[in-house]
């Protein structure tokens, strides 16, 4: 690691290559994130798009059928009305209306007791017997006086349209409420001409047959749909056990239901719309859900069903491409950054070859090689450009060292003949001296005789005599002469060195 870390600090190209690397990486970073932020929004919007038009298209077709079994059940229960009092045709309007409706497995027309004398309990009941939704076999209709083990006066499908006195559909009838088939029943209370209600036109339906429709309807490979009740009990769910055994409240005290499920629920039941994930099974989900919203017709009667009806997708068929393609575009992404390191650290490392000849070179240079030679070059960029720079620096160097030398070499002549000339000048000063002395010795004789005579003329011009004086006179003059023939001697000897001096120069 130390090698590395001291190869990248001495390596130029290396450093460059991996500073283009570290900007390429952040700006891809960056546009990636960007990206699939925008593509992950995107592939959401499109799930939820498409599972609203899965579930608008599911409502849709179920909604017909509840349609279709409503005008069917409303046709007979105006004739049911018109013959109120003709209890033995009851039996056939059951019938009329099962054989005329395939979606009808079962009608029953019921009166409140003793509503016909004689008749304590009155039911006139056909349905298909052998009947399901994923075969044609033809169904035989078979003609019952009761409906299960318990008397139809205790069963929602009549204590409800009795009670709220509309028409109404029952939350799915399953296990001891049903014989052998799950249904919904379609509920119409007969009212007497008083107004109250004597009797109830229930018209079954089959949920597997709806759940033939919401199960079908797979907006992704391994999605499903579920529809739920009013009570929170499944109507429709590809687990079976869930629709005969359990129901969504279940699910809030269950210990090992995770909260996310519970939410889930929670905003199903409460007739809410939306996308939420879901944590099963230790699977990621998305459920997709909105109420079941039944089409406004004239004439019909629209109280609310408080069913809803959803999407469940696995994360996988949501985000599964997404992620893979997100793993490819990492893979592709580090070894193209790898990629660009090798191939910019050789791009870089080409480019600098004048560079590094040119570090060579000022080694060289540095120790005293200034006649290295650097070669022309043909690029015109900035290191091309340096390169010919350097070279004629170089060039000026190298010819400004040797004039250099030249001048160094003339001032060691130059400095040889100042030393010997300095040496003659301090020769002559010594010679200059030495006969300065020798003069001054010479002058010291006459000028003091010729003190004395002075002062001895100067002290007797009374007294002495005329004899005396001239030889005073004489005398006197004799050392004058002595010390300017002395003086002649020095000025002459002087001019003479002057001459020289100026001879050498």
């Amino acid at each position: 690691m130390l090698k590395l870390t001291k190869k990248i600090s001495e390596t130029l190209s290396l450093r460059l290559s991996l500073i283009v690397a570290c900007v390429v990486a952040v700006l891809l970073l960056v546009s990636l994130a960007v990206m699939f932020q925008f593509s992950r929004q995107t592939l959401r919007e499109r799930a939820m798009h498409n599972a609203e038009e899965t579930l608008d298209a599911t409502v849709q077709d179920i909604d017909n059928i509840l349609l279709s079994v409503e005008q069917s059940a409303g046709n007979i229960y105006w004739e049911v009305m018109a013959h109120l009092d003709e209890p033995d045709r009851m039996l056939n309007f059951s019938r009329r209306l099962v054989e005329c409706n395939p979606y009808v497995v079962g009608c029953a027309i019921v009166f409140k007791p003793n509503y016909y004398p004689g008749h304590e309990l009155f039911m006139a009941y056909v349905h298909r017997k052998g009947h399901s939704v994923t075969t044609n076999v033809a169904s035989e209709l078979v003609v019952q006086e009761t409906f299960t083990n318990r008397p139809y006066t205790e069963q929602v499908w009549y204590t409800e349209p009795m009670t709220v006195g509309h028409a109404c559909w029952t939350d799915p009838l399953k296990n001891d409420d049903t014989e052998n088939e799950a249904l919904i029943t379609f509920c119409l209370p007969i009212v007497d001409r008083s107004g109250h209600a004597v009797g109830v036109v229930a018209t079954d339906v089959a949920v597997e047959l709806i759940s033939q429709i919401v199960l079908s309807a797979k907006p992704s490979p391994n999605s499903y749909s579920t529809l739920l009740s009013r009570n929170g009990s499944y109507i429709v769910h590809p687990d079976k056990e869930k629709l005969t055994k359990q129901n969504v409240s279940s699910q809030f005290i269950n210990k090992n239901t995770h909260p996310s499920v519970v939410k889930a629920a929670k905003a199903m039941m409460s007739g809410e719309s939306g996308m939420l994930p879901l944590i099963m099974n230790d699977r990621e989900w998305y459920v997709v859900y909105k109420p079941f919203v039944r089409d406004e017709v004239v004439g019909r009667s629209m109280e609310s069903l408080s069913w809803s009806v959803g999407v469940v997708y696995p994360k996988d068929d949501i985000f599964g491409d997404y992620n893979r393609l997100l793993y490819l575009v990492l893979v592709i992404a580090f070894f193209g950054l790898i990629l660009v390191v090798v191939l910019s650290s050789m791009f870089t490392h080409r480019q600098l070859l004048p560079l590094n000849m040119l570090t060579e070179t000022a080694q060289q240079i540095s120790q005293g090689h200034y006649d290295v030679p650097i070669p022309d070059t043909v690029r015109t960029d900035e290191i091309g450009q340096l390169q010919d720079d350097f070279r004629q620096m170089q060039q000026s160097l190298a010819a400004q060292l040797t004039e250099l030398q030249r001048l160094n070499s003339q001032l060691k002549e130059r400095s040889v003949e100042l030393q010997r000339a300095n040496r003659k000048a301090q020769e002559a000063d010594r010679m200059k001296t030495n006969f300065l002395h020798l003069v001054t010795n010479k002058l010291m004789d006459p000028a003091e005789a010729l003190t004395t005579h002075v002062a001895t003329l100067c002290d007797n011009y009374h007294t002495i005599s005329p004899e005396d004086a001239a030889q005073e006179i004489t005398n006197i003059r004799q050392q004058g002469n002595t010390i300017v023939d002395l003086l002649d001697d020095m000025i002459h000897s002087a001019d003479n060195e002057t001459g020289k001096e100026d001879a050498h120069e």
